[in-house]
C-alpha cells in the first residue's frame, strides 16, 4: 500500500520516541490495559493515556472499551502496521530495556494466570452450574448440536474443555475427540465426566489455547466452548483454532454478547464483558474462514447473559498443508 511522505512523517513522530516504541513492542504480544500498561511501563496513567492517544491518532494502535476497562492493540490493518513491524524487528529481546518490560509482562501474565487457577481451583466441582445461573444450559446445548451439524466427525477438538462437557455432548459423532485446557482441576473433571460417558476415544491433555502444537487442519469440528472472555489476546486463540479447521471442516465458538456485568471481572475472572457479532466476524474472516451468526439466546432471568453461537467454515476446496 503507497502512501503520501506526510503519512510515514505522521507515523514515524509517534512512534518515534521511547515510551511508545516500549508499548508498540508490548502491544505486539498481545492486547493490554491501560493499567496493565502503566504497571510495566512504571509509569502514571495519565502519562500512559497521552502516549496511547498520540499512537492511537496515528493509527498505529486500536483502542477498544470493555465495560469500565479500556484495552489497546497493535492496528490490524492499515499503512503504519507494516512500517510497525519493520521497526519493531531488528530490536534485541536481551537489551535492558526491552527485558525488562519483557519480564514485567511476564509478571502480569503470572498474575493473572495465578488468579484464573485459584478460581477455577475454588469452582471446578461447580462449573456446570455457575454457567447454568446464566442461561438455560439445556437451550444452549440444543442450539450448539445444530450449529455443530450432523456429523460424523473424523476429529473433534474442544479447546478449553473444561468440564468436558463439549466432548460428552458432541464427542459421540466423532471418530476420535481431544480436550486441551491449562487447568488440572478442569481435566480431571473432564476425565471423570467421559469415563462416565463411555466416551473411551476422547483424549484429555494439558495444553494452551495459543500454542495448540496440533497439526494445521487436523480435525472436522473444532470447539471453543465459553473460554474467550478470560483471554488476553481472544483474537490470536481464534485464529489457532481456525488454523486447526479441515477444509470442510468447522469452528464453533460459544461465548457472551456485549453486556455491563463488571463484577465478573473480579467474582469470575471474565477478562472481556462479552463480544460483538462484528467483532467475531472480522476475526474469523482474517483467519480464512466464513463466519456466520447461528444463534442468539436471551438469559433465563433478569439480569442475565445473552449466550451467542458463532461458526467458522472452510471452504472445502481450500487446501492446507500439514504441519
Amino acid at each position: 500500500m503507497s502512501i503520501s511522505m506526510a503519512q510515514v512523517v505522521e507515523i514515524l513522530r509517534a512512534a518515534g520516541e521511547d515510551t511508545r516504541m516500549r508499548v508498540l513492542a508490548l502491544l505486539a504480544q498481545e492486547e493490554l490495559s491501560v493499567l496493565e500498561l502503566c504497571r510495566i511501563l512504571d509509569q502514571s496513567q495519565p502519562r500512559v493515556s497521552r502516549h496511547l492517544k498520540l499512537l492511537a491518532e496515528a493509527g498505529l494502535v486500536e483502542r477498544f472499551p470493555d465495560g469500565a476497562w479500556v484495552f489497546y492493540r497493535l492496528a490490524a490493518h492499515g499503512p503504519g502496521r507494516a512500517m510497525v513491524d519493520a521497526a519493531l524487528a531488528p530490536i534485541d529481546p536481551a537489551g535492558s530495556e526491552a527485558r525488562a518490560d519483557a519480564e514485567r509482562l511476564g509478571e502480569v501474565r503470572a498474575e493473572r494466570a495465578a488468579e484464573a487457577s485459584a478460581y477455577f481451583a475454588r469452582n471446578a466441582a461447580r462449573w456446570d452450574e455457575i454457567r447454568s445461573l446464566y442461561v438455560a444450559e439445556a437451550d444452549v446445548e440444543k442450539a450448539i448440536i445444530a450449529a455443530a451439524g450432523p456429523g460424523p466427525f473424523r476429529g473433534l477438538v474442544d479447546l478449553g474443555a473444561g468440564t468436558g462437557r463439549m466432548l460428552t455432548l458432541l464427542g459421540r459423532k466423532a471418530s476420535s475427540a481431544l480436550g486441551l485446557d491449562l487447568s488440572q482441576h478442569m481435566l480431571n473433571i473432564a476425565r471423570a465426566e467421559t469415563a462416565k460417558a463411555g466416551l473411551d476415544h476422547c483424549e484429555l491433555r494439558h495444553g494452551d489455547i495459543f500454542f495448540t502444537r496440533l497439526p494445521d487442519a487436523s480435525a472436522d469440528l473444532v470447539t471453543v466452548h465459553q473460554v474467550l472472555h478470560y483471554l488476553g489476546d481472544p483474537a490470536a486463540a481464534v485464529a489457532e483454532a481456525a488454523r486447526l479447521v479441515a477444509p470442510g471442516g468447522r469452528l464453533l465458538i460459544v461465548d457472551f454478547a456485549p453486556h455491563r456485568l463488571e463484577f465478573l471481572r473480579e467474582a469470575h475472572q471474565h477478562r472481556r464483558l462479552g463480544f460483538s457479532d462484528a467483532e467475531m466476524l472480522r476475526w474469523l474472516s482474517a483467519a480464512g474462514l466464513e463466519g456466520r451468526v447461528e444463534a442468539d439466546l436471551p438469559p433465563a432471568k433478569d439480569g442475565g447473559l445473552t449466550v451467542k453461537i458463532w461458526t467458522g467454515r472452510r471452504p472445502a476446496s481450500v487446501q492446507r498443508s500439514a504441519a
